[in-house]
């Protein structure tokens, strides 16, 4: 027996700071058994999968940048020794 229950595709991200919940319908199967109806299923969610990617990229893209944004404001000494890094800087006395 068919129900007709809604079916999502969705993921979930979760962060101690943030959370965002990604959905997408599924539509519902054809009440069919048939081959060519589970096929237009499959169809529709191999669609939607890369869709659901795209845009949990997007907002990882978009945290990413802000959070550069945040610990983009290091103190002159900090900057100073990332610039070095690696490298034996001598300093002169004046």
């Amino acid at each position: 027996m068919a129900t007709n229950s809604q079916l999502n595709l969705q993921a979930v991200y979760a962060a101690p700071d943030a959370s965002k919940v990604f959905t997408h319908e599924i539509p519902p199967a054809s009440s069919t058994d048939s081959f060519a109806a589970k096929q237009s299923h499959l169809t529709t969610l191999q669609s939607l999968v890369p869709r659901l990617q795209e845009e949990i990229n997007v907002f990882l893209t978009e945290r990413m940048e802000e959070d550069k944004k945040t610990q983009g404001a290091i103190s002159e000494k900090e900057a100073k020794e990332e610039e070095n890094y690696g490298e034996e800087v001598v300093e002169e006395d004046a």
